[in-house]
């Protein structure tokens, strides 16, 4: 492909508490006074009002990128991806790329044992309903039906047992602010910190020269914590998803509460 049609040369993204939060973002900030224009239609890329059928859930903008500088020209229309999300729908993606990692399939890209990526499928859904009060890729299938397709095609791939069995990384990042993860194939997690970005970037261009097959990201944030929580999939880390579909499927296979979307005429048992 060439690189001038790649929709995701560069890419930001963004993570919301709430969907509304996400849309009211998302309306102002097209109202930004910038010169980068906007490509796609306003719900092209809306995957929360039409889930895929992997059950991912989100919102993508492209814009042309725009630049008058010098040094940037050369930049000028290439593509930049907007990835709007919720932690909900977040704690979903990154436990996909979980699986991708941890197993010879990518539910992802519709690769592999297929049994995965139904799972996840279903995983949405459940997510979906209790959390974000709306559907997912299943919006016609009754509660009960869900959560019990659910249980039954995860339990023959393992896949919460799989999940819970990891071993997280808990890495001690300093305050050193960069931090570059470096994820081998044998699945040990390393990191190293730096404390001047030149430094750390001068050490990514190494590694990838000398780990061709290795995973390897240099990522910036103030704390422990938010490196967790952007680069989850990073350390292995399906703890928020395990305890969302815990508490998800015992809420939707037990009292049903109204829901404001064509899901409400779904049929179980009744919730209070």
């Amino acid at each position: 492909m060439q690189l001038s049609r790649m929709d995701d040369v560069a890419g930001c993204r963004l993570i919301f508490k709430t969907v509304k939060d996400l849309y009211d973002f998302r309306s102002e900030f097209h109202k930004a006074r910038f010169h980068h224009e906007r490509k796609n239609e306003l719900d092209k890329y809306d995957y929360i009002k039409r889930p895929k059928s992997t059950g991912y859930r989100g919102i993508h903008d492209v814009y042309s990128y725009d630049v008058n500088s010098t040094v940037g020209r050369p930049l000028k229309g290439l593509l930049v991806e907007i990835q709007y999300r919720t932690l909900i729908q977040h704690a979903w993606a990154t436990s996909v790329e979980v699986i991708g990692f941890i197993t010879e399939s990518q539910p992802k890209f519709q690769a592999g044992d297929r049994r995965y990526e139904h799972a996840m499928a279903l995983a949405s859904e459940i997510l979906a309903r209790i959390y974000e009060d709306v559907t997912g890729p299943f919006p016609d299938k009754p509660d009960l039906d869900v959560v019990r397709e659910f249980l039954e095609v995860e339990s023959k791939v393992s896949l919460m047992q799989t999940l819970r069995g990891l071993n997280v990384a808990n890495p001690e990042i300093s305050s050193n602010r960069n931090a570059i993860l470096i994820f081998p194939e044998s699945g040990a997690l390393e990191v190293r910190t730096f404390r001047d970005a030149t430094a750390a970037l001068r050490a990514l261009f190494s590694l990838e020269r000398e780990m061709p097959g290795t995973d390897v990201v240099l990522v910036r944030a103030d704390t422990t914590e938010e490196v967790r929580l952007a680069f989850r999939n990073y350390f292995t880390d399906a703890q928020d998803f395990i305890r969302l579909i815990d508490d998800g499927c015992e809420k939707l296979a037990g009292v049903r509460r109204a829901r404001r979307t064509r899901a409400s005429s779904v049929r179980g048992k009744p919730r209070r």
